[in-house]
């Protein structure tokens, strides 16, 4: 029987992280409930250097993390540009397909590498439990086939993806699949929320992975707290706040996308063993 393998990209930079914890718990639930065996390995890109060989696993899952996704002149950078790229590749040559999904921070730095839009910093940090809308094709998407339109994701940012370039995307077979809020009466462009680079990869802008317990953990950080206050106001926060473990909210996210993603990548890579057997 073939081992599933998960390489885990911790991009926090050393910094204390409730999403990582996330990313890590529901990885160890999949693989409690599988029958196969799974092994997990973490990876810390940015503060320690490594970075998973792309042969050695089947799943990868780059978590978000702090600063600008915008090149410094880091070493990282350019390996994890090339394992971008190697995933994308391999996948397009090879029988044997790698799954990954980008979250917060590596969607961002996805978005940059493959010149999909205008990734830019906001106006004042975005913090909170926000309203996401799938885009035509995303109501058709099987990640988001439990979820409402909108439904409900964290979010926490200073940056945000703003005027794809449509051609770009249909050069290289992307697909915007969620976007913020839809507010026609003010002239703002919507984020980009969430983009299918490709049948194995995906990836997000919210935080997919994001339990009650983590947010209420981040609301404990002035940064996060007034964030959410000046985004919508004390009454939403309560309101937020007194919603926070609704089960058709961010409990309902995050059991439905990434578990998804993890059987979805599982199914395909147990039916590719098959077929080469």
């Amino acid at each position: 029987m073939k081992d599933i393998r998960i390489a885990l990209l911790d991009m926090n930079n050393n910094h204390v992280n409730q999403g990582f914890r996330n990313i890590k718990e529901i990885s160890e639930t999949f693989q409690q409930n599988s029958e196969e065996n799974v092994i997990i390995q973490t990876f810390d890109v940015r503060f320690k250097d490594e970075m998973p060989e792309i042969g050695d696993f089947d799943i990868f899952i780059s978590s978000g993390g702090p600063g600008t996704p915008h090149r410094e002149g880091f070493e990282w950078e350019n390996r994890f540009a090339h394992f971008l790229d190697s995933v994308f590749e391999h996948n397009k040559y090879s029988e044997d397909k790698k799954y990954l999904f980008l979250i917060c921070h590596s969607f961002q730095l996805a978005s940059i590498h493959w010149k999909l839009g205008n990734i830019c910093k906001r106006k004042s940090y975005s913090f909170g439990v926000m309203p996401v809308h799938k885009t035509k094709e995303g109501r058709e998407e099987f990640l988001f086939k439990n979820l409402q339109d909108p439904f409900y994701a964290v979010d926490s940012r200073a940056y945000q993806f703003i005027e794809p370039d449509h051609d770009r995307f249909e050069e290289l077979g992307m697909t915007v699949m969620a976007i913020e809020k839809f507010r026609p009466h003010i002239n703002l462009e919507r984020a980009v929320m969430a983009v299918r680079f490709s049948d194995e990869i995906f990836g997000t802008q919210f935080h997919p992975e994001a339990s009650p317990e983590a947010l209420i953990e981040n609301l404990k950080d002035d940064k996060n707290r007034e964030a959410m206050i000046e985004n919508f106001g004390m009454e939403k926060y309560l309101e937020t706040v007194d919603r926070i473990d609704d089960e058709d909210k961010i409990i309902l996210t995050r059991n439905q996308i990434l578990p998804r993603f993890l059987q979805f990548a599982k199914k395909n890579i147990l039916k590719e063993v098959e077929s080469l057997a």
